[in-house]
């Protein structure tokens, strides 16, 4: 039904551009969709100041005090970034994002939007978690709760922590913050 679009963009944006086209020609799966609208501007930032280079070393050692750092954070995203990677950090961010949150209604809202845009199959920003974790996560989605998304979470913290972090501490990225 739709156009093979790899043979005209990059694999990575014709994969993206074919999900997206493939939603839109769809149907609603049911009067959900029309119930829980999704929010019109994505939440700008905070302004982050740039640590200090004894603060940026402590990173190393810690990717939980990186994330927890908005400068640390913007700058392991645009590192993820230059490795086409990026949906983990922003998997974990979503996912920090979630538990603030209060409202059932907002949380199933946002536990939707997180769902397809990051668990489901062939989600546009699909993380690599095991079946057993996606499970987990699915059976969780039926009751929203703070701790929906706490095991796939867990999961992707320590394949960043594992893979990611070490690649960014090598980075010029992360030289130019210690210098």
């Amino acid at each position: 039904l739709l156009p093979d679009l790899s043979l005209l963009l990059p694999c990575c944006r014709a994969k993206e551009i074919k999900t997206k086209l493939g939603t839109l020609l769809q149907k609603p799966d049911s009067t959900i969709d029309f119930i829980i609208p999704y929010p019109e501007k994505p939440e700008k930032p905070p302004k982050a100041q740039k640590p200090s280079p004894e603060e940026a070393l402590q990173w190393r050692d810690s990717l939980e005090k990186l994330l927890q750092n908005p400068y640390g954070l913007a700058s392991f995203r645009s590192f993820l970034r230059s490795e086409f990677s990026e949906e983990n950090a922003e998997f974990w961010v979503a996912c920090e994002d979630y538990k603030k949150t209060k409202s059932p209604v907002k949380m199933a809202e946002k536990a939707k939007k997180i769902y397809e845009e990051f668990i489901q199959t062939e989600a546009p920003k699909e993380v690599n978690i095991d079946h057993f974790t996606k499970a987990v996560t699915m059976k969780n989605l039926v009751e929203p709760s703070p701790t929906t998304f706490d095991m796939a979470q867990k999961r992707i913290f320590a394949l960043m922590e594992k893979d990611s972090l070490p690649r960014f501490v090598r980075s010029e990225f992360y030289h130019e913050l210690i210098k």
